[in-house]
């Protein structure tokens, strides 16, 4: 599946997390692409007990930190080699498990509530938001909260939809606005959508988006 192979170039290309941040922290949540920036979990909110679901969880670091919160943790990715490299460094973790699926199959072929629904420059922006954000709300139980985070659109980009990585990967730039929008169409309530600014010699921000049932 040229998908597939598309994402498996890219995980291939990226480098491992380094095992301590610089407070020397063996496992950290991280919202933006830059290390030791931004908001952490509490943002989240409550994470004792409750299930939490990664779309696109990579090699796992940011799920594992939560794991380690007292989450029941599920993580999703598309690229196999992904799931792998995830059991290999935090399976000895409880309460955290890994599958190799493409992300709106996976929440049609599973049921349960989910607490908490996260996606950390993945899915969310890589899948058509009208498909995916009912199906996420659907999941989620009564007070839960949908987060995600990728790079803000620029001036110049790419319309949403186009093709690119082998023309294989569509990715969505929305404003804030635009995915405050999307998401009260779906049934979510009290969005909130912002753009974190950069650290100092950097130009590019991060949005973050949450949003609750």
């Amino acid at each position: 599946m040229e998908v597939v192979d598309a994402w498996e170039r890219y995980a291939q290309g990226r480098t491992p997390r380094r095992d301590a941040n610089a407070s020397g922290a063996k496992t950290w949540l991280n919202w933006t692409q830059y290390a030791d920036h931004g908001p952490d979990e509490s943002i989240l909110g409550e994470l004792q007990d409750r299930t939490v679901l990664e779309l696109g969880c990579g090699t796992g670091c940011n799920l594992a930190h939560l794991s380690t919160l007292g989450a029941e943790c599920i993580g999703v990715d598309i690229a196999p080699s992904q799931r792998e490299k995830a059991v290999a460094r935090w399976g000895h973790l409880p309460g955290l498990t890994f599958h190799t699926a493409e992300v709106t199959d996976h929440l049609c072929r599973t049921d349960g509530p989910l607490d908490v629904v996260l996606s950390v420059f993945g899915p969310v922006w890589f899948a058509d938001p009208e498909q995916l954000l009912p199906l996420i709300r659907k999941r989620l139980s009564p007070g839960g909260v949908l987060a995600f985070s990728h790079k803000p659109p620029s001036a110049g980009s790419e319309p949403v939809g186009t093709l690119r990585e082998a023309r294989a990967v569509t990715r969505w730039d929305y404003t804030p606005e635009e995915w405050s929008a999307l998401l009260t169409s779906s049934g979510y309530s009290n969005s909130k959508a912002e753009i974190i600014p950069p650290p100092k010699g950097q130009e590019v921000g991060t949005l973050l988006v949450r949003a609750y049932t």
